[in-house]
This record gives structure tokens, C-alpha cells and sequence, in this order.
């Protein structure tokens, strides 16, 4: 398999979950707001024999008229139009604000109209329930109708390979992947494991909807996956996006 981040660059946010750009050669920490979180915000490509896998999807942000996210892809050598399956953990803004895109009649549009999206039900229900600022409604209505979306309920497996796991973690109907193909697996635990730091420490965050259990079980995938010779992909890590045993 092979593995392409798509990084969209440092923030930094704080409670009032706003992402704010961080250069980090020329910018200090401390002098952001108490509390601030410095992340990374990296979407993944992950290209199968079956598939061209597109994990999350970023902020959503425009460049010079164009999204960032597929800038990226075609700096990559990915057309958009190639991405086959778009795979969610969470609709969270950070990750799914590039689900769709307003076209120049203010109508959302999803970003990958040839791509099926896994989305959970549960998850998009509450998402709607809850909206801002940790959801961005009009961006994820999108999937709401659309014939592109494979609605999922709880866990299980697509085209054979493609294993997904409620956690209930980080948010109440989040979901962890691991593709598996020719003896490899690549597991993506979106903001279950963000970092790699998190992995190695008995670390519990008060964003998390459940901190004690996304604590276990990172112990317990850090050890899995050491033992399994899993690659590890972390959205939110500044520093290391991909850590193999293999």
C-alpha cells in the first residue's frame, strides 16, 4: 500500500475551537491564548490495489479559488476524480469540512463526486442535533441525501478489507479503520490517536468524550499494533504522520 498525507498546515486552538494558522519557526506558543492545542490538520491517501482511500478530509479551506484538499491531492499526483472511497471517523469541522464545497449559487456540493462516502448514521444524526462550533451543519448536510453515502451502523467490514469499529472515544459514535492488504495493515484512529506522543503515555484528554476509554485503548492498539507490525497514521501529529513496524 502506499501512503500520501496531505498535510494542511499547524494550528492552534483553544476553547473556542477556532483553528488558528501556526508557523512554527516564527510564531510562540505562549504567547496564544491558555490552553492552546498545537496540531497538525493531515488528511491521508492510502492507495490499494481495490482503491485510492481518501482518510477524513480536512478543513475545507480555499487557496486562491481552489480547495486546499485537492491542491494537495494534485500536488500529489492524485486527481480528485480518482479517489474511489472517502473514509470517515467523525464529522468534526477539522475533519470534515472538506466534505463538500459551496458552488457560486451557495449550493453545497459534495468534493468527491465520484467517491462513496462511509459515514455512520449515528454520527451524522447527532452531528446535525449538535452543529456548532464543533460541526459545521451546511457543510456535512451534504451527505444528508446524497446517493454517494454508504451509511454504516456500528462496526464491520467494506469490500472485504476495509475493517471500521465504533469507540465511542473521542465523540459518541466515532470510528477507527484498519486496511489490511497483502499482510500490511494500516490502522487510522482519527482523534482516538492523533499523535504519537498520545500512544506512548497515559495520557486523558478533557476534549474527549470518553478520555479514560481513548486512553486504554490507545495502550492497547500502541501494544497491538507493535506486536502486529501495524503502520500507524496520526492526523494531528506536527511531527510524525506515519510510524511503521513494519
Amino acid at each position: 500500500m502506499k501512503i500520501i498525507p496531505l498535510s494542511e498546515g499547524v494550528f492552534t486552538i483553544d476553547k473556542t475551537k477556532v483553528f488558528v494558522p501556526f508557523d512554527t519557526k516564527a510564531d510562540d506558543l505562549q504567547e496564544r491564548p491558555v490552553g492552546s492545542l498545537l496540531v497538525e490538520v493531515q488528511p491521508f491517501v492510502v492507495v490499494t490495489k481495490k482503491d485510492v482511500l481518501l482518510l477524513d478530509t480536512g478543513l475545507g479551506f480555499f487557496n486562491q479559488g481552489q480547495m486546499q484538499l485537492h491542491a494537495n491531492l494534485k500536488a500529489a499526483g492524485i486527481n480528485p476524480d480518482e479517489i474511489t472511497k472517502v473514509l470517515m471517523t467523525h464529522l468534526h469541522k477539522d475533519h470534515a469540512g472538506g466534505v463538500s464545497f459551496r458552488d457560486r449559487f451557495g449550493h453545497y456540493r459534495l468534493s468527491f463526486p465520484q467517491a462513496k462516502y462511509y459515514v455512520q448514521r449515528q454520527e451524522l444524526a447527532f452531528a446535525l442535533e449538535t452543529g456548532f462550533p464543533s460541526y459545521m451543519t451546511e457543510e456535512i448536510s451534504a451527505l444528508e441525501n446524497s446517493d454517494n453515502v454508504v451509511w454504516l451502523a456500528g462496526d464491520g467490514t467494506i469490500d472485504g478489507y476495509i475493517k471500521h469499529e465504533i469507540t465511542a472515544g473521542h465523540s459518541p459514535y466515532h470510528q477507527v479503520y484498519w486496511i489490511e492488504e497483502d499482510g500490511e495493515t494500516v490502522f487510522f484512529g482519527g482523534d482516538d490517536a492523533p499523535q504519537l506522543q498520545q500512544m506512548k503515555s497515559k495520557f486523558v484528554a478533557k476534549y474527549d468524550f470518553d478520555g479514560k476509554k481513548c486512553m486504554q485503548l490507545r495502550q492497547q492498539w500502541w501494544q497491538q499494533g507493535q506486536e502486529q507490525r501495524w503502520t500507524f497514521l496520526f492526523y494531528h501529529d506536527v511531527k510524525s504522520p506515519v510510524v511503521s513496524f513494519t
